[in-house]
């Protein structure tokens, strides 16, 4: 009997030390948050779902991202989402467990909408919080509760977005995420779309035109994800896509720039651009044989931004980051210049040649 004793006693430990795969873990553990403003949007989200019941065409599912869309990305919204009676189910800050809790406490009372939009997990992906395999577990449970709550819906899964200006291990965790997520696409009841490397320009760097944190998107990074799933959501919802939010605005063409000049006197030069959708690619002339290339380009409405590079003598390098609208045919903006790590920004216009 004292050996059959020790024989329990060392598997316990082992048991201990060692977990059984499937064991829970935070990131599966349905929990609430404390905060008492988180408590108040959890109970607004509610009151929304409940005002707006079975008209809701599609909800949104997310973190600070996803509520974002009543911030930066309101405009884009107000376009493509609001004449659908979209929902916004998204809370800055929340992982996958806070998720799957708001899920089971109102968020999806009396909706039977045609599609939701899920886009969650890189707040677990914060230094040793969650391993991969435990997030991409969250975001299988998020999936599997849609799917059993609201059988009649489709579900658009969407990559976790990069982030971090430089590649480095938060977002080479979120791309090992991705590619877990990426199986449980079936393009029957889920569908995974992933279209997180047109937020990265040709060095594998995050622009501040579309994510100003590295982060949180600008309102050219809402209409680069709204017009990345409009094609699929139209059609799981039945109905025409949306016209890009750009439609109205049309860079495309020859026009003069003008800056004021170190002595206050104004300074013109050509500008060359080119539209297309959310894009806009384009030269300045700094001079009869030479031209600066535009370099991230994205428009959203009548608004826009790129930067434009500019090697120094003396090796380093001068940064533009200009960002302007269109109105009436001609253009009014702000161009910020970083140089030896300081700013300055300056107003500039455009006309048509």
């Amino acid at each position: 009997m004292q050996h059959t004793a020790f024989f329990q006693m060392g598997l316990l430990v082992t048991l201990l030390a060692f977990p059984r795969p499937g064991l829970a873990h935070s990131a599966v553990e349905p929990a609430p948050r404390g905060e008492e403003w988180w408590q108040q949007r959890h109970r607004a989200i509610n009151q929304r779902v409940a005002e707006v019941g079975e008209r809701a065409q599609v909800i949104f599912i997310g973190d600070s991202i996803t509520q974002g869309w009543e911030g930066a990305g309101k405009e884009v919204w107000e376009r493509y989402y609001a004449p659908r009676q979209a929902l916004n189910l998204g809370i800055s800050g929340d992982r996958t467990q806070h998720v799957l809790w708001r899920l089971d406490h109102g968020n999806l009372e009396g909706l039977r909408p045609k599609a939701a939009v899920v886009m969650i997990g890189t707040n677990n992906s914060n230094g040793e919080d969650n391993t991969v395999e435990q997030i991409a577990d969250g975001v299988r449970a998020i999936v599997q509760k849609l799917r059993t709550r609201l059988p009649g819906t489709k579900v658009i899964l969407v990559a976790i977005f990069p982030r971090a200006e430089n590649p480095g291990p938060q977002r080479g965790k979120v791309l090992q995420v991705n590619q877990v997520l990426q199986r449980l696409g079936d393009n029957r009841d889920v569908f995974y779309v992933d279209f997180g490397y047109k937020f990265l320009n040709d060095q594998g760097l995050i622009p501040r035109e579309l994510m100003p944190d590295y982060l949180h998107l600008s309102p050219a990074g809402y209409a680069l994800w709204a017009e990345s799933i409009e094609g699929l959501l139209a059609h799981l919802l039945g109905d025409t896509p949306v016209k890009a939010a750009t439609a109205a605005a049309d860079l495309s063409g020859e026009w003069i720039w003008t800056i004021r000049g170190p002595d206050g006197n104004p300074v013109e030069a050509p500008l060359e651009l080119q539209q297309e959708g959310t894009r806009v690619t384009g030269r300045f002339a700094r001079g009869p044989d030479r031209w600066l290339e535009i370099e991230n380009g994205q428009v959203s409405g009548h608004s826009f931004s790129w930067t434009v590079k500019r090697d120094r003598p003396d090796g380093s390098l001068m940064v533009y980051t200009m960002t302007g609208t269109l109105q009436d045919g001609k253009i009014t903006g702000k161009v910020t210049t970083t140089m030896d790590g300081r700013e300055t920004s300056a107003e500039w216009s455009a006309r048509r040649k």
